[in-house]
């Protein structure tokens, strides 16, 4: 593990003397893949360096109890060592999972798309209920939420919703919740108050940037049409709603968000990138170890991940088993509490195919 850090810090020196080169300050794509390199090092590189300093604290301490002191400076040493003892040990356990390899897509921002699934108009409206709680989690990050397309129900409740969250980590954080969503509760039109339960689908997708994927403009079909509202009904009469289709795919985004042709056509093409690189990183997935996946779930969005249950207020995540009872606080976006533990089963697993 050690020969690998100081590999590590020797890179981030070499980082350093590579973003002062006149050659690379003036070449625009090598001073950003550059910094990009170092920033991703950087946590680790300066815990390492902790480390070190830690040991050598420690290391000198050690050698002065060979000397002739007297009890109570002796009982001064000791005391210092057991505390850089704790120190170096935390260190290293830091290190670890530092050094776990990162996932390149957890610094981008991230595309969400929810489906109203199983149960109807009670489905969509959930799946309302999951974009505001969405919303409300990118909020209190600082994250910005804009929509690209939207099916409203009329009744506060979406068949579907596409939308960005912008934010530096977005993915990091938000990629656990790709699955489906299940929810138990009385629907308001339910006389017996019995209670149903409705599931939506959510799917995370990482921005992806032109350079990651290669789509040709020949191989997009592009047609316009009046945007519609809700019912069907055309709120616009200018074409400016937009549907690309990506023929050797066949995958097919809409737009019409927008009022304006051009702006719909970017965001489209932004959904249209994602999934075509998820699509491509999801055939990739199928053809790696299954003894390698994380246990917080394999990717398939078909997998029931959650359960909002109203009644108990409860909250369960059967990937970890985690239960809590916070409903209105999760759907007020409090979410840490759910994903908190998710990033920590994932690292423990992680650490352990490492360590394998």
């Amino acid at each position: 593990m050690f020969d690998r850090l100081q590999s590590v810090e020797d890179r981030y020196e070499k980082l350093n003397e590579l973003l002062s080169d006149p050659e690379v300050v003036n070449n625009s794509e090598k001073l950003r893949e550059y910094s990009k390199e170092q920033s991703s090092i950087a946590e680790t590189v300066e815990v390492y360096r902790e480390y070190k300093e830690a040991k050598s604290e420690y290391d000198d301490a050690k050698e002065m109890l060979d000397d002739k002191l007297d009890p109570e400076m002796r009982e001064m040493v000791k005391e210092e060592m057991d505390e850089l003892e704790v120190r170096i040990k935390d260190f290293e356990e830091k290190l670890k999972i530092l050094l776990i390899p990162k996932d390149p897509n957890d610094d981008k921002n991230v595309i969400m798309e929810i489906r109203g699934a199983a149960g109807g108009d009670e489905a969509a409206l959930f799946a309302g209920n999951l974009y505001r709680m969405y919303s409300r989690y990118a909020e209190a990050h600082g994250w910005k939420t804009e929509v690209i397309e939207e099916h409203s129900t009329g009744l506060g409740g979406f068949k579907e919703i596409i939308f960005i969250i912008n934010g530096n980590g977005a993915f990091s954080r938000l990629k656990y919740e790709n699955g489906a969503h299940r929810v138990q509760r009385v629907p308001e039109t339910e006389s017996g108050g019995r209670i149903h339960t409705s599931t939506a689908t959510v799917a995370v997708l990482p921005e992806a940037e032109e350079v990651e994927v290669d789509i040709h403009e020949k191989d997009i079909r592009v047609d316009t049409f009046a945007s519609s509202g809700p019912g069907g009904q055309s709120v616009n009469t200018t074409m400016s709603a937009v549907r690309l289709t990506h023929i050797p795919t066949g995958i097919v985004v809409s737009c019409q968000d927008e009022k304006s042709q051009i702006k719909n056509k970017d965001k489209a093409m932004k959904v249209l990138r994602a999934r075509v690189y998820d699509k491509f990183q999801q055939e990739a997935q199928k053809e790696y170890d299954a003894n390698r996946k994380s246990a917080v779930g394999t990717g398939d969005r078909s997998e029931r991940i959650r359960t909002y249950n109203f009644p108990q207020n409860r909250v369960t995540d059967h990937r970890i088993g985690l239960t809590i009872q916070k409903l209105d606080q999760i759907l007020e976006g409090k979410l840490d509490e759910v994903i908190d533990p998710l990033i920590v089963e994932d690292q423990s697993k992680k650490l352990e195919s490492v360590e394998d």
